[in-house]
């Protein structure tokens, strides 16, 4: 199986039976999959699995239900899912079946799917709790509640229905927090593979191209790769880089002009996630220069930060000083420091946060604080740094020379036991390696 998803099922096997310690021995968890999407009338959305569910299992199908059951003698790990079914199976490609789900993803047992409404409100009695991700579904909700309200209604015969409802997340997402070897190494996969691609994308860059050109050089290495999008790429010419969540790609890149590219890998369902922004004529301007060094400052500062013990909360604070710091230097801010960050006056020209976990989701899960504080930084975490500064092109207040230039600069780190890794170093950064890798294409 470890060809497929690139997990092991003794991994799987393992982060099951940790999921269900934490749950306790009169829980039981339900984790259906993701369903179907349509795109457009009998079109559908390319299938991904649910990460809670693939995280816990690695089945890759629709139509499919985990449920957890700590400590039943007959089989604690229960899949329920779609029979094998040659004439479907010709039309949409080969199904595990139930003797899959056993042989091949390490279930204790498997059921068919249609067997669900038959068989889950036997599970459900005598068990205390549900986990379960209340309101993602809502269809699931209520088949649930009317399973158990079957169970409820057997109670003067003696069954007893759960009683406590609890949402999943609180246990699993801190579990998926904290990456495993394997998760690195598929995760250094997706950095890597998106690092090829930003560097694509910069050999092909050239006055008068468009948008999407670049786009389609980012986005066929990762299918030459074996990877898809982990989300939808932005590619932001001119002043199109100002826009945090620009979607359109469809501009042209004018001589002179900077093209941010925020772009990333999903390989194996984990994601990687990189910002780079560069001139498109392979030479920084004065002021784009000036900008450009700064953001690389603000995340030399946070990048310091990123190690066992500190504050997440740290990151972005070092970030948002360096770039106050250099706003009032270049006179882009007025006063003092500290009143400038007091009083968020950088918000002007920096409007997100400094970074956000990655794995298989690439805003992934995870609390960023703890009971109301801000959380340290542990081992096996992993996390992006991106600092950015966005002068739009209308805006008055600043000199003509500073207008319309966006700049974010965005790695994936990982918390290791003595500091952190860069996942995706291998990708020009600073504006002197920007500038040599694009003279040397």
């Amino acid at each position: 199986m470890r060809s497929l998803t690139g997990i092991s099922a003794g991994e799987y096997a393992r982060r099951r039976r940790q999921l269900m310690r934490m749950a306790g021995d009169d829980a039981i968890l339900v984790l259906p999959a993701a369903p179907v999407r349509v795109r457009s009338h009998d079109t559908h959305y390319p299938y991904r699995q649910d990460s809670d569910f693939g995280y816990l299992c690695g089945f890759p199908e629709p139509e499919a239900v985990l449920v957890l059951v700590p400590g039943r003698k007959h089989g604690e790990a229960l899949l329920f899912c779609r029979e094998r079914d040659p004439e479907r199976e010709g039309w949409d490609g080969p199904r595990a079946g139930q003797e899959g789900a056993v042989a091949d993803y390490g279930m204790d047992d498997a059921y068919p799917i249609d067997d669900l409404d038959e068989i889950l409100p036997g599970l459900l009695e005598g068990r205390s709790r549900v986990y379960y991700h209340f309101g993602r579904d809502a269809e699931f909700d209520l088949k649930l509640i009317g399973w158990v309200n079957r169970v409820r209604a057997q109670v003067r015969h003696g069954a007893q229905p759960p009683h406590e409802f609890l949402e999943l997340g609180h246990l699993l997402h801190e579990q998926r927090l904290f990456k495993s070897k394997d998760e690195i190494r598929l995760m250094q996969r997706a950095a890597d593979i998106s690092v090829h691609a930003h560097q694509a994308a910069m050999r092909a860059a050239r006055p008068g191209i468009h948008e999407y050109e670049l786009q389609a050089e980012v986005e066929r290495v990762f299918r030459a790769a074996d990877a898809c999008p982990a989300y939808g790429s932005i590619v932001g010419a001119g002043a199109n880089g100002c826009v945090l969540h620009y979607v359109a790609n469809s501009a042209q890149a004018k001589d002179g002009d900077l093209v941010l590219i925020d772009a990333g890998a999903e390989y194996r369902n984990y994601a990687a996630d990189i910002t780079r922004t560069f001139p498109v004529n392979g030479r920084f301007g004065k002021e784009q220069r000036a900008l450009h060094d700064l953001v690389g400052a603000a995340q030399a500062a946070a990048l310091a930060c990123a190690r066992p013990g500190v504050a997440y909360s740290a990151i972005h604070g070092a970030a948002v000083e360096a770039l106050t710091e250099g706003l009032l230097r270049l006179g882009l801010l007025k006063g003092s420091l500290e009143k400038n960050i007091a009083e968020e006056h950088y918000k002007r020209f920096y409007r997100h946060k400094s970074g956000h976990w990655l794995g298989l989701d690439v805003h992934d899960v995870g609390d960023y604080r703890i009971d109301g504080e801000p959380r340290l930084l542990e081992p096996g975490m992993v996390l992006t740094i991106e600092p950015g500064l966005y002068v739009g092109a209308d805006d008055k207040s600043v000199a003509a020379k500073w207008r319309g230039i966006g700049i974010r600069t965005e790695d994936d780190v990982l918390v290791t036991g003595d500091g952190h890794r860069v996942l995706t170093d291998g990708l020009a950064r600073s504006a002197d390696e920007i500038e040599a890798f694009m003279a040397a294409r």
